[in-house]
């Protein structure tokens, strides 16, 4: 049906994919996996008609094939569902199906036409809706269901799922998964790219696997791999990794002062989550922070533990439990409320919600603690604030020539340095992170990494969500690892390992790798 023979693309110096190969069969679901940075998303768009290779040649139904974009990829029958949805709010549901295509009669567009086809996708999907209700009224795993029936509309030959489950809740990922199965006995080919391993095991009929942009893993039939094998290839040699303490980098003295202030009387300064529920985000959690440590929390796409933050944080409520911070008072309802009672949420998305980005430094660091909080009483100085705001750059090395710096104008790491300046500004006594080193280099993570260890050390709560495995594995004390909305692991010592914790959050058993 579809191949990709030899396919390269570089970006500057560095190589994106090199010789990549995949063939998609007729009704056949074929699994592309691989850790972030691996190629995936360059290979798919290649596939796509959104990226041109190098090298290499592209093949449907035996014919060699060249997409000048993603319009002329989809009139060949490739159909792609991207994690980023391309869909108009203001519009109805039936307009966001059929865009600049849809049917006529005579001059008129032809309503009726279009749902006639429409209603049986949606069905297929579990999406039960008015074709008339405005996009905006869904929720985003909805909002997702439709992005799909779109790309089926077209009868698609191959079908690119980037990513689909990303945002769904575990009913609407069973829908899909049934609409995928009609797919297959209709003959459409359909490549799946996902980070769930348990959702490609019980889908796909072959696996490929890229590890930093060639093919380890070719077109394995599914009786021949396993979570844990899959595993193995995406990591390649980092699969036997070591134990979190002895990775992290830091002496004996220092490990000894972290572990000592977490071993200590922590009564008064655990941050304790009883019992929370929240209807297709949580489901019964209960655990304790501990000042002095770092805890980790790991799982897939909408498996729990963006929800705890957003609990923590604010701006999700329990429907049942209790939630206590530090010196046993309740966590208060509400963003700023929790921001007052020193929770602090740092961002790794800096360009969207971290920062304000035309603003100076100074500004940004003073957000909280002088705006939000009025810190700094009713009539804020900004010679004050400026020289807080270079206390700041000198404590965390942030390279810019003066508080008075645009935020634009800054490195990714450089950004990133204001945003926890703008929280550390706050004097929290929880710090809740959120992916804090995407896309900074490997020079700025290791600071980043040495100030988190000090905040622990400083005996704050510290609790870190992040995509990076390796980064938990590395720098945390415990990870809990969630799967369908419940911890289903507690990782300490030598279990604490990429392995462990990848295979743990897609079984919701401890890893073999262990």
């Amino acid at each position: 049906m579809l191949e990709a023979r030899g396919i390269s693309k570089r970006y500057g110096g560095v190589a994106a994919l090199r010789e990549a190969e995949l063939v998609l069969r007729p009704g056949s679901a074929h699994a592309l996996l691989g850790e972030n940075g691996a190629g995936k998303s360059t290979l798919v768009k290649v596939i796509a008609g959104a990226v041109r290779p190098d090298a290499g040649v592209l093949r449907l139904d035996g014919e060699e094939v060249s997409f000048s974009s993603t319009a002329d990829a989809a009139e060949h029958g490739v159909g792609i569902v991207s994690q980023e949805l391309n869909l108009f709010p203001d519009l109805d549901i039936l307009a966001n199906l059929f865009p600049m295509r849809e049917p006529r009669r005579g001059p008129f567009v032809d309503r009726a036409a279009m749902a006639s086809r429409a209603r049986p996708v949606l069905a297929e999907l579990g999406l039960g809706v008015s074709l008339r209700q405005p996009l905006s009224s869904l929720d985003l795993g909805s909002r997702q269901l439709v992005e799909i029936a779109k790309a089926l509309l077209c009868d698609p030959k191959v079908l690119i799922l980037d990513e689909p489950t990303s945002a769904l809740h575990q009913d609407s990922t069973e829908a899909l998964m049934a609409a995928l199965r009609v797919l297959r006995s209709r003959d459409v080919a359909v490549l799946f790219v996902t980070h769930i391993l348990e959702e490609a095991m019980a889908l796909c009929d072959e696996f490929t696997v890229l590890r930093d942009g060639e093919v380890v893993l070719a077109g394995r039939p599914r009786p021949e791999v396993t979570v844990t094998s899959l595993v193995r290839a995406m990591l390649g040699e980092r699969y036997q990794g070591s134990a979190a303490a002895e990775a992290i980098g830091i002496d004996d003295e220092v490990k000894a002062a972290l572990h000592a202030s977490a071993a200590g009387n922590h009564s008064d300064g655990r941050l304790r989550v009883e019992g929370v529920s929240i209807r297709g985000r949580l489901q019964d959690v209960t655990f304790e922070a501990r000042p002095g440590e770092i805890l980790g929390l790991a799982g897939v796409a909408g498996s729990g533990p963006l929800s705890v933050l957003e609990l923590l944080s604010g701006t999700r409520s329990p429907e049942r439990g209790r939630v206590w911070l530090p010196h046993n008072r309740p966590l208060p309802r509400g963003q700023r409320q929790c921001i007052g009672a020193g929770v602090a949420l740092v961002s790794g998305d800096r360009r969207r919600v971290g920062l304000m980005l035309d603003k100076p430094i100074w500004e940004n660091v003073a957000e909280v603690r002088a705006f939000a909080l009025a810190r700094e009483g009713f009539l804020v100085r900004r010679r004050g604030l400026r020289q807080r705001a270079m206390a700041h750059m000198r404590q965390l090395g942030i390279r810019a020539r003066s508080p008075d710096h645009r935020a634009d104008a800054l490195s990714g790491g450089n950004q990133q340095k204001v945003v926890f300046a703008k929280w550390l500004e706050a004097e929290p006594s929880v710090l809740l992170l959120d992916d804090p080193t995407r896309g900074v280099d490997v020079g700025t993570k290791a600071e980043m990494h040495r100030l988190i260890r000090s905040l622990a050390a400083a005996r704050g709560v510290v609790i870190l969500c992040s995509t990076d495995l390796d980064e938990l594995a590395r720098l945390c004390d415990r990870v809990l690892v969630f799967y369908q909305h419940r911890v289903c692991a507690e990782l300490s010592g030598g279990q604490l390992s990429q392995p462990v914790i990848l295979e743990t959050m897609n079984t919701g058993c401890l890893g073999q790798a262990a």
